[in-house]
């Protein structure tokens, strides 16, 4: 299999040469664990892990390999190879970790398009909708919300879900589809481009691996029931995996996300609530928190029903986040930045006692 049904292109060439990588094998990560890797090249699939230097020059997460990435290896086994280095990424997709303050955790690199995928016949959430939408905003990727297990409701229940959908979220393509009775699923193939990498987002038990098994035609990716006890999905896909289907789209799927904590997702923020930003500009103190001030035209708007009082408090939700997330990585920089005066300081003092 060649380079660019993984996705290769010239922009991936070019930065190849710009950074004087043309002695090196190029591959594509296609799953992770635990700091070992699935890595495609021309000659097939190699298990891989990074170098020495790749791993001391590292300062955070986002400075190692994920699953999209494109890099630069070496064989050194038959069937292993090293990681030299990543090539820059166009795109990532990315939360803030998981009990981790501070700290954000790549989904995805190399996104073009990001289907996020919503069952209809139980948590059904629209909040839950918008935190993927301002994630894909934040990476410039391109979203496509998916409405899933139609079967379980009426059309009736359908045609108002979506209506429910489309009046918060709007100028986003809605799919709905059954990966039981295959309806709308060609809808979805249709939205595919060959090259393009597409990335699963969304709850476990949802039915991300049984859409993507739709999709390929075949049944790559285990699946499983919802839970009777908790009504909620069991964990099937228990990695990042890249998928190269027959159309020559490319999927990654993903472990379903419990948790999707914002970072600092202001242009995202901006992008999914630009009613909210637009109106805004009409308030009468420009650091207006949109809250308790007076002549707030956020407010009121949400008061008079011109803006959905749920997507005005999610709003408020995910921006709170976002500046906490912040003012985090603020004080992580500032204990950083006194940690290594002290070292320096200890240093100095220990070369005058040399004296």
């Amino acid at each position: 299999m060649k380079l660019e049904h993984f996705g290769y292109n010239d922009r991936i060439e070019k930065l190849r040469i710009q950074h004087n990588l043309e002695g090196f094998e190029i591959g594509r990560i296609t799953s992770e664990h635990k700091e070992r890797y699935d890595v495609k090249t021309e000659k097939g699939e190699f298990d891989a892990e990074i170098t020495g230097n790749l791993r001391y020059t590292a300062s955070t997460r986002e400075d190692f390999p994920a699953v999209g990435d494109w890099v630069a290896i070496s064989e050194y086994d038959d069937d292993k190879v090293l990681i030299h280095s990543i090539l820059p990424r166009k795109t990532i997709i990315e939360r803030q970790a998981v009990g981790k303050q501070g700290e954000k955790q790549i989904i995805a690199a190399n996104i073009d398009f990001a289907f996020i995928v919503q069952a209809v016949d139980r948590d059904f959430n629209i909040n839950r909708i918008e935190r993927y939408l301002t994630i894909c905003n934040t990476s410039n990727v391109k979203p496509i919300i998916i409405l899933n297990k139609i079967d379980l409701i009426d059309d009736a229940e359908l045609t108002n879900l979506m209506y429910k959908v489309q009046e918060r979220i709007k100028q986003v393509p809605i799919i709905a589809i059954s990966n039981e009775s295959k309806k709308g699923i060609e809808s979805v193939k249709d939205h595919m481009v060959k090259g393009k990498t597409y990335c699963l987002l969304g709850s476990s038990g949802v039915g991300k691996s049984s859409l993507l098994n739709n999709l390929s035609g075949k049944q790559p990716m285990k699946t499983n029931t919802i839970s009777t006890s908790t009504n909620k999905g069991r964990h099937v896909t228990s990695h990042r995996e890249l998928i190269v289907l027959e159309n020559g789209g490319i999927v990654i799927d993903n472990p379903g996300l419990r948790e999707v904590g914002i970072a600092d997702s202001v242009e995202g923020l901006e992008k999914t609530f630009e009613e909210i930003v637009g109106l805004s500009k009409n308030c009468k103190f420009k650091d207006c928190t949109h809250t308790i001030e007076i002549d707030c035209a956020v407010v009121a708007a949400v008061e008079s029903g011109e803006i959905d009082k749920s997507f005005y408090e999610n709003y408020l939700k995910m921006n709170r986040e976002k500046e906490h997330f912040e003012s985090t990585v603020a004080e992580k920089r500032k204990k950083d930045k006194n940690f290594g005066k002290m070292v320096k300081r200890f240093k100095n003092l220990k070369d005058l006692n040399k004296y």
